[in-house]
């Protein structure tokens, strides 16, 4: 299917970029909106759903010229990837192959220009709409400076990253009413006491009996863009997904299986994005005002310094577990649109090096992607459980409000 060729295009770039978590979550969301934009003129569905989206109103494009909406919809994808990425000039040739693949199925170059006229179009009008969100704003913020204090983050090796994202929180989310809606429970306190609650959190970590299984899932679902590897003489750079692109990809796994059409397979994979990038909103909003120390750091001082996690540690503060805010809310809304008890082969990874898992249900696998961070010694139980909460509350929350009643004035005059 296009779609999901588009999507793996635009993640093979992301591994290129390092693109961290959120960013990766917020370059889906627009790709996958400008293509749902294409479609939305002739998709009731389609403009109920789009209706609802925070800030949003329907872009109008007119076109005297026969086009077919599907292909602009790829065409559109590909020319906001291609504005987002930072390197996204290599999405030209991504074009050129579609349009030539068109033409090779009988579709006349007029109607291919066309329907490429129609979809970068379309993405002008998104890309102004991304603009607003809100992102840009952030680099103009005070570059953000690790408190040296008990309890709190601070960067981990082996590359002692600067905090990725500090100001993630301020963006405009899709369809939550702000970053705060869902606000966690007050993270467990910090504490060294050996007696304490936070003590024993820390002990759990370090004193877990990690199995083969353990180990491997903890590896299935690492996800860090971030990762590195020493090698004696210099740091090498690990080709990682982020745990959006994980879930993007198992979506077009589960739309495949289930030969659903183009259209149903634009709105999955745009509201699934949509849903990610708000459950990321959701969990930085908390991650910079709990702002907790991660297990490493803690054990190392307080229990071993010779600790090391099986997973290296993501460059950013650990209340709440991103993956188990992200994971939970996906399967929320891949059991909506899948069902809850689809079975699935997971060979997102595979071309990372890892192998194919079976899954019995999306929750299945939201609920072992987020208990991997305790086996990868990156994340206390509570986050993990409080995270687990907080993606359910994201995820219900955007099937609720794409089931609204349509808000806005509708825009009737498209043409494709």
């Amino acid at each position: 299917m296009e779609i999901a060729k588009v999507i793996d295009q635009v993640t093979e770039i992301m591994v290129h970029d390092v693109t961290n978590p959120p960013l990766a979550a917020r370059f889906y969301s627009y790709i996958c909106l400008a293509g749902m934009e294409a479609l939305r003129s002739q998709n009731e569905s389609l403009q109920t759903k789009m209706g609802n989206i925070n800030g949003y109103e329907p872009v109008s494009v007119h076109n005297e010229h026969e086009v077919d909406r599907r292909m602009s919809a790829i065409f559109a994808m590909l020319y906001t990837a291609k504005k987002l990425q930072p390197s996204g000039y290599e999405h030209d040739a991504n074009m050129e192959v579609f349009y030539q693949k068109m033409l090779k199925k009988g579709y006349s170059d007029r109607i291919i220009s066309h329907s490429k006229d129609i979809g970068a179009a379309i993405s002008m009008k998104i890309m102004a709409y991304a603009i607003k969100d809100r992102y840009n704003q952030t680099s103009n913020k005070p570059r953000y400076t690790p408190k040296k204090r008990e309890g709190n983050w601070y960067p981990t090796p082996p590359g002692y990253f600067p905090p990725v994202e500090p100001y993630f929180n301020i963006l405009r989310p899709f369809f939550l009413d702000s970053a705060s809606q869902f606000a966690p429970s007050i993270p467990i306190a910090f504490s060294n006491r050996p007696d304490s609650e936070f003590f024993h959190l820390m002990q759990e970590v370090y004193q877990q009996e990690l199995t083969e299984e353990k180990r491997l899932i903890a590896a299935f679902w690492d996800c860090n863009p971030f990762a590195l590897e020493d090698n004696g003489h210099l740091m090498i750079g690990l080709k990682k997904i982020s745990p959006g692109a994980h879930w993007m990809g198992i979506a077009n796994i589960a739309i495949n299986a289930r030969v659903l059409d183009f259209e149903k397979a634009m709105e999955i994979n745009g509201i699934l994005a949509m849903t990610l990038n708000d459950a990321f909103i959701a969990c930085w909003d908390e991650k910079y005002r709990s702002d907790r120390i991660r297990p490493e750091t803690a054990i190392r001082k307080y229990i071993d310094p010779h600790y090391r996690p099986i997973l290296q540690t993501p460059p950013f503060p650990e209340y709440l577990s991103g993956h188990s805010v992200a994971s939970t809310a996906a399967s929320i809304i891949l059991g909506h649109y899948i069902g809850e008890n689809f079975s699935y082969i997971d060979t997102v990874e595979v071309k990372y090096g890892l192998e194919p898992r079976r899954f019995e249900s999306f929750g299945q696998a939201a609920q072992e992607a987020a208990i991997s961070r305790l086996y990868g010694g990156i994340h206390y139980r509570d986050a993990i459980e409080e995270g687990q909460i907080q993606g359910k509350k994201v995820g219900e929350w955007t099937l609720k409000k794409i089931q609204e009643p349509n808000i806005h004035i509708q825009l009737t005059s498209n043409q494709f």
